[in-house]
C-alpha cells in the first residue's frame, strides 16, 4: 500500500521508521497500533515491501495467540505503509525513529538522508542502545530536535523505553517524545548520554558478576538464572533497586556492603549516597525516607501491595509454566 491508497489520515499523527527489520518493524507495529499512521522505509523499496508483509503475518500469529487484540492487523493494514525510498516515508512524518545497524557510519550516512529530507521541526530520533547520542547527532540539521529513543526487545510487549537527550537537545523535544510513547501505551525514562546509558549500564553488570561466578565455579549458569528469577528478580517487575533497597532498610544494606568488603574491598566499596543517607537517619521505609521517601504510614499499603503481586506473579508463573530452555 502505498501513502496514496491510504484512507483519510488528515487528522492522524504521522511517523516513520528508517530500518523496518526486527526491531524497527516492532516499533513500527506499536506506533500503528497506537494509532499513528506509519511509514516503513529500508535500504530499497523491496526491503520494505517485504518486511511490511512480514509484520501483518506476524500480527496475525500473535491474534492467535492472544497477543495482539483481535482487531490488530486490520488496524495495522490501515496505519502502516512501505516507501519506496527514505525520504518518501520521512518527507512529511512528525517524527522519525531511526532503527539500522549499530555502525556510526551506517547510522550518520542515514541521519543525513533523513534530516535533508525531513521537515524542519520533525522529530527523530534513534534507537541505538551503545552509541553516545553526541557522536550521532553530528550529521543532523537542526540538532535540538534529535535524541535517543531506545525501544527493548520485543518491543511491541517490553513497556520500557529509554529516552536519551545529547547537550544540545530541546526540552520540548524531550516532552514531545514522552508523549508519544505514553500514548502508545509505554513509560519512558530520562537519562543522560553517558557510556551504555542506564539501561545496559545495569543488565551488563549484572551479566559481568554472574560470568565472574560461573568462571569461579561458584555457581552453574543454570543455579544462578535460577537465583535471580526466583529471588531478587522477582521482585524487579514491581520494584526497582531503590524501591527494594527503601523496603529492606539501608542500614541492612550499610551492613551488607561491609560484609561483602571481606572478600570484594573495591569491588564493593560502600556507595557514598548510602552511607550519607545512614548517618542522617534516613532508612527507607521505615523511617519514612531514604531514597524515593515514602512516608511510614503508608508501609503497610505498600507491604500488602507486596505480596499480592508477589502470590500474582507465582500464579502466573503457574499457569505459563516453565520456560522451554531445557
Amino acid at each position: 500500500m502505498t501513502e496514496s491508497q491510504s484512507t483519510d489520515t488528515t487528522q492522524q499523527k504521522k511517523f516513520a521508521i528508517v530500518g523496518s527489520g526486527y526491531m524497527g518493524g516492532g516499533i513500527a507495529q506499536v506506533l500503528a497500533l497506537g494509532g499513528a499512521r506509519v511509514a516503513l522505509s529500508d535500504v530499497s523499496a523491496e526491503v520494505a515491501a517485504k518486511n511490511l508483509e512480514r509484520l501483518l503475518t506476524e500480527s496475525d500469529e500473535f491474534v492467535k495467540d492472544g497477543l495482539f487484540p483481535a482487531d490488530a492487523t486490520e488496524t495495522l493494514r490501515r496505519n502502516l505503509w512501505a516507501a519506496q525510498s527514505i525520504e518518501e516515508a520521512v518527507q512529511d512524518a512528525e517524527f522519525i525513529e531511526e532503527a539500522v545497524p549499530e555502525v556510526l557510519a551506517i547510522k550518520h550516512e542515514t541521519l543525513a538522508r533523513i534530516s535533508a529530507a525531513a521537515r524542519p521541526d520533525a522529530v527523530i530520533g534513534s534507537n541505538t542502545s551503545t552509541i553516545s547520542i553526541a557522536d550521532l547527532v553530528v550529521p543532523v540539521q537542526n540538532p535540538d530536535r534529535f535524541l535517543g529513543v531506545h525501544f527493548s526487545n520485543p518491543s511491541p510487549f517490553i513497556p520500557g523505553v529509554e529516552l536519551i537527550p545529547h547537550a544540545g537537545t530541546s526540552a520540548a523535544t524531550v516532552k514531545t517524545v514522552q508523549d508519544l510513547v505514553s500514548s502508545a501505551g509505554k513509560q519512558s525514562a530520562v537519562v543522560k548520554d553517558v557510556t551504555g546509558f542506564v539501561l545496559n549500564r545495569l543488565q551488563y553488570a549484572l551479566f559481568h558478576e554472574a560470568t565472574q561466578l560461573v568462571e569461579q565455579e561458584v555457581a552453574t549458569a543454570e543455579d544462578i538464572d535460577t537465583l535471580v528469577r526466583t529471588t531478587f528478580g522477582f521482585r524487579l517487575p514491581f520494584f526497582g533497586p531503590f524501591a527494594i533497597a527503601d523496603m529492606a532498610g539501608l542500614d541492612v544494606y550499610n551492613f551488607c556492603y561491609k560484609s561483602l568488603q571481606t572478600g570484594f574491598p573495591e569491588r564493593f566499596a560502600t556507595p557514598k549516597i548510602l552511607s550519607d543517607l545512614v548517618d542522617a537517619g534516613k532508612l527507607g521505609t521505615k523511617s519514612g525516607a531514604g531514597f524515593l521517601n515514602v512516608p511510614a504510614d503508608r508501609t503497610p499499603d505498600l507491604i500488602a501491595y507486596r505480596n499480592r503481586a508477589y502470590v500474582a506473579m507465582q500464579k502466573l508463573l503457574d499457569d505459563l509454566g516453565p520456560a522451554p530452555i531445557n
